[in-house]
């Protein structure tokens, strides 16, 4: 009697991926925001944003930090802890979290960029998933390669001043949304990732007005987001960029995007997943740290700047594997072509 060779099970695409993560060759099925209504609103945000940051540059950006940011910073760590960070043991993720809160303790702006360049190679390894032997070696290279950028100088300040704000909230959600429109293949997708490109575009070719309705606000800006200016002027060679109205716009609409983009994605979030005594909690805590912010704006900034560096480097892993897939996306065509050369000859 001869046994009947059982069928090996195809893996199923992983389904603890966001929306705009899945395998590029995933099937999935229709997404609530993927539809006509969906792109729609997507396009509106967009455009709300833009128009309210020519409007309000200055009181825009801080208003979305401090009222849809602790929301955002929340929810996302909310998720990410459902899907282990994207990382191979939970308790990688609980160093991330010391390695945020300490962060608070230190001043010198070179060190906290090794700190947070570092911590991403770090999570990218983390996120590969390989063997011991193999995760060892590429943390120990790491380390040697840091310790040789930091002896010849490598000006680290950058990346404290800009990971965790413009390429967090530009070109990570750049990324997200471009690995999105691939994976869908759709024409209207890569719309949206055009049109925010042509908005980004558009605050910097013609920058909002500096003139402001709640001149408070605008100087709290320049006082705790003022480096980032200087920061992104000398990395694309403009040394007198300052926190102006070209700036506070470009915060302001990438920001609010950022925030939006997050909350619109119902079929990414499951809000109705979510337990409903942790969803209170998730609130409670947002309105206490937008209510200790607007009570006395010194202590809720710490607050607000170490939640938002908490999910920001928890997101890490995630944004590791975005790039990855975005490249293998985008080498794509060129593997095809070559082994199409190599099949011919």
């Amino acid at each position: 009697m001869t046994r009947r060779r059982q069928p090996r099970n195809r893996r199923s695409p992983d389904r603890s991926r966001p929306d705009d993560v899945q395998p590029l060759s995933a099937k999935q099925p229709a997404s609530t925001t993927g539809g006509r209504a969906g792109h729609a609103a997507h396009l509106a945000l967009m455009l709300a944003a833009l128009g309210v940051s020519y409007l309000l540059p200055f009181e825009l950006f801080l208003l979305s930090y401090a009222v849809l940011g602790p929301l955002h910073y929340l929810t996302e760590i909310s998720w990410l802890h459902d899907r282990k960070y994207f990382l191979p043991n939970r308790y990688i993720a609980a160093v991330l979290c010391m390695i945020a809160l300490g962060a608070m303790f230190m001043a010198n702006a070179f060190w906290l960029g090794v700190l947070v360049s570092g911590t991403f190679v770090v999570c990218a390894i983390f996120a590969l998933a390989l063997p011991t032997a193999r995760t060892l070696i590429s943390l120990a290279v790491t380390a040697g390669v840091f310790v040789a950028l930091c002896t010849i100088g490598t000006p680290f300040g950058f990346a404290w001043l800009l990971i965790p704000t413009l390429v967090h909230v530009s070109l990570f959600t750049f990324v997200f949304m471009l690995v999105g429109a691939f994976r869908s293949r759709s024409a209207v997708q890569f719309a949206l990732v055009a049109a925010y490109l042509v908005a980004i575009g558009t605050i910097i070719a013609f920058p909002p007005s500096a003139s402001t309705v709640l001149p408070h606000l605008a100087s709290v800006g320049k006082e705790y987001f003022g480096d980032v200016a200087p920061a992104l002027g000398a990395l694309v060679g403009v040394p007198d960029l300052s926190f102006d109205g070209r700036i506070a716009g470009l915060l302001s609409f990438v920001y609010t995007y950022h925030y939006l983009n997050w909350f619109i994605k119902v079929d990414v979030i499951r809000w109705a997943a979510v337990p409903k005594s942790r969803m209170v909690a998730i609130v409670l805590a947002s309105l206490g740290a937008t209510g200790l912010y607007f009570y006395d704006y010194r202590i809720g900034f710490m607050v607000l700047l170490l939640l938002s560096l908490t999910h920001v480097l928890l997101e890490f892993p995630l944004n590791s594997i975005s790039i990855r897939q975005l490249g293998g996306a985008l080498a794509g065509p060129f593997r095809r072509a070559g082994g199409s050369a190599r099949a011919g000859a």
